[in-house]
């Protein structure tokens, strides 16, 4: 029997041959080995994966995300082991998705213009974040698709970004009005300015030429949060720049309610162009937002006004 620690190499080599990228479930079951060797276990067993599952919240997986990594493990490990425990479905809550901010547009108008002021007064920073935050906020592309474009990807001419090789490893193209196009052309010639020969392969760049780090990303939303009213200081919790993306759906689906359209053959649309692998995840916005709940009943209500 070959030890956990061979049998996860096995497996990893296993799941990234198949092109799963499997970065962040190779850390966190390389951590649940080590976890089996401190305890001196050779088998997984349900109650081993369920205490090192609840062990300690962690920033990007629930319990039940953790869980969810031992088991597609252990499946591959009781070939090896008969003896192994897959846990099963259904032992621990749910994966709760945090309720989305619908920021109006007179929030991102605050928040846009607050970047503006930023220092240093004669940098690239503040028009990099300005326009960085209003392409999310009108494309609804994540934030690490943003910051991952390269110059070759923003086509300004034909209005296309080509998203590459995002969450879940695909990519997609996304088609950009002529006002976007406009105000990133605006971005281009100034970053080329500022930075001449020093500009790096992406997009949207840092002061010095650099990539735009996330954790950097952040530090700065968090500020103009705060001074814009988003958040008050010290919070730890608010909108955040997902919600961005959140609100592009969910504004998009309110337009096509309200212009009587029918959402239900319009929602793969969606779905593709916000590069989510299953549609489920494009009807998750419909409960989520009580507005687009009041529209969808309204249009239920339409439907059956109209039948005889």
């Amino acid at each position: 029997m070959i030890s956990l620690r061979s049998a996860l190499e096995q497996y990893l080599g296993m799941r990234q041959g198949l092109g799963y990228k499997y970065q962040h479930q190779a850390r966190r079951l390389a951590d649940f080995v080590s976890f089996m060797e401190r305890h001196e276990a050779a088998t997984i067993t349900t109650k081993l994966a369920v205490t090192w599952a609840t062990l300690r919240p962690d920033r990007h997986a629930s319990w039940s995300l953790r869980l969810t990594d031992v088991r597609g493990f252990a499946r591959h490990v009781a070939n090896l082991n008969p003896q192994t425990e897959v846990p099963p479905t259904g032992i621990l809550p749910p994966l709760k998705r945090a309720q989305p901010y619908v920021y109006s547009d007179a929030e991102i108008s605050a928040l846009l213009t607050a970047a503006l002021a930023l220092p240093p007064a004669n940098g690239l920073r503040r028009w990099t974040y300005h326009h960085l935050f209003g392409l999310i906020a009108v494309t609804g592309i994540r934030l690490s698709e943003a910051i991952g474009l390269h110059r070759s990807d923003v086509d300004l001419n034909e209005g296309m970004l080509t998203v590459r090789q995002s969450k879940f490893d695909k990519s997609r193209l996304v088609p950009l009005h002529s006002t976007t196009c406009a105000a990133l052309r605006i971005y281009a010639e100034r970053r080329d300015t500022h930075l001449g020969s020093h500009c790096g392969p992406h997009f949207f760049l840092a002061e010095r030429g650099g990539r735009l780090l996330p954790q950097y990303v952040y530090r700065v939303f968090w500020r103009l949060s705060r001074e814009t009213g988003l958040r008050r200081a010290g919070e730890h919790t608010g909108p955040r720049i997902h919600d961005l993306r959140h609100r592009f759906a969910i504004w998009t689906l309110l337009g096509w309610y309200r212009n009587g359209l029918e959402v239900e053959q319009r929602l793969p649309l969606l779905s593709t162009y916000l590069g989510h692998t299953c549609v489920r995840d494009t009807y998750w916005y419909l409960s989520a937002c009580p507005q687009l709940m009041e529209e969808a009943a309204k249009s239920l209500d339409r439907r059956w006004e109209a039948k005889p």
